[in-house]
């Protein structure tokens, strides 16, 4: 018959001071915030989405022919990419980005109409779209889409003309512009 023998284990006398002040010190620090991920709304932290000025024009026909396709999926005809409400466009998206707030009317009360006609457009502008994000210009014009007010100016059927135009703050958020006009030229006041 084997017999075992047990002994108590003792701490060495440093051991218990050690294990004390490891505990107390573990109270000290800070746990990593619960709800990581998430940004100062408590909604998901953006992604940015950085764009190169030098893909502007790129970006503005991607867009472009991705409107195309959801135009032509609605059964209206395609548009195209107009100099004047592009410009249009950029004068409201540098200026929402000033104003630091998305809305329809510049800084100096004008509208859509005011901004195309002060670009030279001679045609009448059928609507506007704006946002304020970190998406992409996919992703915006998904959310767009998702949208019963500005999927209407975007598959609108009286709509030939298009200006796309986005600003970029040095945070990444952007503000991007979409106008659509009739093309129906129309002589100058």
């Amino acid at each position: 018959m084997m017999r075992v023998m047990m002994t108590p284990f003792r701490f060495p006398r440093l051991a218990l001071p050690l294990v004390a002040l490891a505990l107390a010190l573990a109270g000290c620090v800070s746990a990593p915030p619960a709800q990581s991920g998430l940004g100062p709304d408590r909604g998901s932290a953006p992604v940015i989405y950085r764009i190169d000025p030098a893909d502007t024009a790129h970006i503005q026909f991607r867009m472009l022919d991705s409107v195309n396709a959801l135009r032509a999926t609605a059964g209206a005809p395609p548009l195209a990419l107009s100099a004047e409400l592009t410009a249009a466009a950029a004068t409201h998206a540098r200026d929402m980005a000033m104003q630091n707030r998305p809305w329809h009317f510049g800084s100096d009360g004008s509208s859509p109409i005011d901004r195309a006609r002060a670009a030279g457009y001679r045609g009448g502008v059928l609507g506007e779209a704006i946002s304020e994000t970190y998406e992409s210009e996919l992703e915006t014009i998904a959310a767009w889409m998702g949208r019963a007010d500005t999927r209407a100016v975007i598959v609108d059927p009286l709509a030939r003309d298009l200006g796309m135009a986005f600003f970029q703050e040095p945070s990444g958020k952007i503000w991007w512009t979409l106008v659509v006009g009739d093309g129906v030229t129309t002589p100058p006041s």
